[in-house]
């Protein structure tokens, strides 16, 4: 982020939009994945309930090693049901019985699923300001959403349930397990493979919850594992990674610098803190402030290619942009409005260019619509700049931390 401003400002937030500040939690840009594979999104809840009949961690450790390898046995068997949310579809992936046999068959390639389901129609403003063929809105309908099912009924004679009593104290385990499994696949594999895949990935994460329960529990003290989704340089796929609940990003450094060498992260940028998990394109932001409103905005016209802001920097300084962007040069000292330059566009030949800009001077409701149509946010050529008015340009530096 570049802050073009024309007064002294103190970092914070104006109105509903944020200024930009230098906190730990740096946030990643919004990213679109690349590929068109079909995502699925297992979510649900799991029970864990177990007793320890001593308060010892020796003891607990095993009481919870015995009940998730029972948890991995009822996931191997046909009690494990997905169900395709927003259609009749309920699928045993440990089988292959599913509630459209007919149409959904083994060696169905897996993006048929897709024609089962009916899609929300899109909010008012996302058919205002998209259009029919843009990719970031093809792309959420590539993802299928799936509600993960243990079935209670059983095909076997029903037999007189047996009660016992027993009079001595214990200390009662009781916790939901979250599932949030996310797996990427080809549109053409077949739905065979697919079942597979799924059942393996809530495997995966089930063995991961494990690790991280008998990682962080204090004596009977059981802390409740939450899943965070990350989109990593060089990976085509989300990364999923159990975080303990109640236990501070600050407490988990260590850790997280265990992740970022099995990934072969940089040691300076925090790929992987709680605040940069990547967001669903139906997934809002808990505390409902907008993050990104820019991405639903068309590309500017201008005739050569987008430029990043590293790169425009490096212009500014390695000389080049002085020259090629005259408008820049000799822009100093202080005014009286400011201006957050979130992106450049412009052409090396001709020196034509465009900005990002996002006005922090709004206050009204975060409604992107208005935002956006009345220009609180929007490309801007030169001449939204006043000639006869000095700049400070702000670099706000990138924290180098984990």
């Amino acid at each position: 982020m570049v802050t073009a401003s024309r007064r002294s400002m103190e970092p914070g937030q104006i109105g509903s939009l944020p200024l930009p500040r230098c906190t730990a939690n740096w946030e990643l840009p919004e990213v679109i994945l690349e590929t068109m594979d079909i995502l699925f999104r297992i979510r649900g809840g799991l029970d864990l309930a177990f007793q320890l009949n001593t308060a010892d961690e020796t003891s607990a450790k095993k009481a919870v090693k015995y009940v998730f390898s029972d948890l991995s046995t009822k996931l191997s068997s046909n009690v494990l049901v997905l169900r395709i949310c927003h259609s009749s579809v309920y699928v045993w992936p440990n089988s292959s019985m599913n509630t459209v046999p007919s149409e959904l068959t083994d060696n169905s390639v897996c993006k048929e699923i897709i024609r089962f389901i009916r899609f929300d129609q899109e909010d008012e403003t996302k058919r205002k300001l998209a259009k029919k063929k843009d990719k970031k809105f093809q792309d959420t309908q590539q993802i299928v959403n799936v509600d993960l099912m243990l079935e209670m009924t059983s095909p076997l004679a029903a037999v007189a349930p047996v009660i016992e009593r027993e009079n001595k104290r214990h200390h009662y385990v009781n916790l939901t397990l979250p599932i949030d499994v996310v797996v990427s696949v080809s549109p053409e594999e077949p739905w065979r493979n697919v079942r597979n895949l799924l059942v393996n990935a809530i495997h995966k994460q089930l063995t991961d919850m494990e690790r991280c329960i008998l990682k962080y529990m204090k004596g009977t003290s059981i802390v409740v594992p939450e899943q965070f989704h990350f989109m990593l340089p060089g990976k085509k796929h989300l990364v999923t990674i159990s975080y303990p609940t109640g236990i501070s990003d600050n407490q988990l450094e260590t850790y997280r610098k265990e992740l970022h060498e099995l990934f072969h992260l940089p040691s300076d940028r925090p790929y992987l803190r709680r605040a940069n998990a990547y967001r669903f394109p139906d997934e809002p932001y808990k505390d409902g402030y907008l993050r990104n409103p820019h991405i639903y905005l068309n590309p500017p016209v201008i005739e050569a290619g987008m430029g990043d802001l590293e790169a425009f920097t490096d212009a500014i300084f390695g000389g080049g942009m002085l020259q090629s962007g005259r408008f820049f040069k000799g822009y100093h000292g202080g005014g009286i409005l400011a201006h957050t330059i979130l992106g450049v566009a412009w052409n090396e030949v001709t020196g034509h260019t465009k900005f990002l800009i996002l006005d922090p001077h709004y206050t009204g409701a975060e409604d992107l619509h208005v935002i956006l149509e009345k220009g609180w946010c929007g490309w801007k050529g030169p001449d939204f700049w006043s000639k006869d008015a000095y700049y400070n340009l702000c670099l706000p530096q990138r924290p180098k931390t984990i």
